[in-house]
């Protein structure tokens, strides 16, 4: 077996390397907020959302007495096939999820699928655990609800950057439930240890938003935070998706290998000449990455669909003993 970084990319993807890297010399790379005030400014100068059409519906959906708001787009024709529960990006500090609507919408419309995304609480004003905590509470409603509400139990969970990192948690979250609810998970370029052990935990070390998001916890390294660090064991299917120049590109591929190890049915995809971030920007690169992404979801539904293949355990079920956007911030 041969294992590089040039025999994980397509070489379909490499005629749209040069137009990737012309686009970022000229966009450049961003970086987060060194404080609190620099934060608020980020806030403030964030540019007007256009909105989807049709909207989102808001609402605010509850589980065992907690309460978290969600945005849910459905397709606009037809009965959705599964739900998407969406994890939006930016730090763990930056939102709203209505910052994701245009992109949901044509999700919901590309796949026949709702998406139902999570506005969890954002730090400094509410740290971690708030954000682990409000994702938890949306699926669990959806392991309860999804049937009832949208007439399938089909659920996956897609993360964004630092939303991948909760859309690693949640899943192991149920699991330690003895919930089985997801059929797959869609990771763009997560952001998998914050506690600066690993190469690319060491490269974002001096980063405000670490602390910011981090700060009530005695230890980094746990896995609730640091996912990289957890037992992996029961997460569903996965597909990562990173950019070859993402500053996080070392702990997708651990992350992609920790999976493995685990048995878990992992795919991994690299972009050539795309740093992190790429997919919510306009290249060739970026769609290339939103059609692989639309086909392993289809893969995903379509796998479901075949005579014989077991349906997800709902909620209060034992699981099975596991056998042997722009502009976006660096994270």
């Amino acid at each position: 077996m041969k294992l590089g970084l040039a025999h994980l990319i397509d070489p379909r993807l490499l005629p749209l390397a040069d137009e990737t890297r012309a686009f970022y010399a000229r966009r450049g790379t961003g970086r987060g907020p060194s404080d609190e005030q620099e934060l608020r400014d980020v806030r403030a100068a964030a540019p007007a959302l256009v909105p989807s059409d049709p909207p989102a519906v808001t609402e605010r959906v509850m589980h065992a007495g907690r309460e978290v708001p969600v945005r849910i787009q459905t397709p606009t024709s037809g009965a959705p096939r599964a739900v998407i529960l969406e994890i939006h990006g930016g730090g763990f500090y930056l939102g709203p999820g209505s910052r994701d609507d245009l992109r949901n919408r044509a999700l919901a419309d590309a796949l026949g699928v709702a998406v139902v995304s999570v506005d969890h609480r954002l730090a400094p004003e509410d740290p971690w655990p708030a954000a682990p905590d409000d994702v938890e509470t949306a699926a669990l409603w959806l392991a309860e609800n999804a049937v009832g509400r949208f007439g399938t139990d089909r659920l996956l969970i897609s993360g964004f950057s630092a939303g991948s990192t909760l859309a690693v948690t949640a899943p192991l979250r149920l699991r330690d439930r003895g919930i089985d609810a997801f059929t797959g998970a869609v990771l763009q370029f997560g952001t998998y240890d914050l506690s600066a052990q690993t190469p690319s935990g060491r490269l974002i070390a001096d980063e405000w938003f670490l602390g910011a998001y981090a700060r009530r916890a005695a230890d980094r390294t746990d896995p609730d935070i640091s996912p990289i660090f957890a037992d992996l064991t029961g997460m569903p299917p996965t597909l990562l998706i990173v950019g070859a120049e993402d500053i996080l590109l070392h702990d997708n591929l651990a992350m992609a290998g920790r999976l493995s190890a685990a048995r878990v049915d992992v795919d991994l995809r690299v972009y050539p000449a795309a740093p992190h971030g790429f997919t919510g920007h306009a290249t060739s690169m970026a769609r290339a990455a939103l059609d692989d992404l639309e086909k392993w979801i289809r893969d995903r539904l379509a796998d479901r669909d075949r005579p014989g293949n077991p349906r997800p355990r709902r909620a209060g079920t034992p699981a099975r003993a596991a056998g042997p956007a722009d502009p976006q911030p660096p994270w």
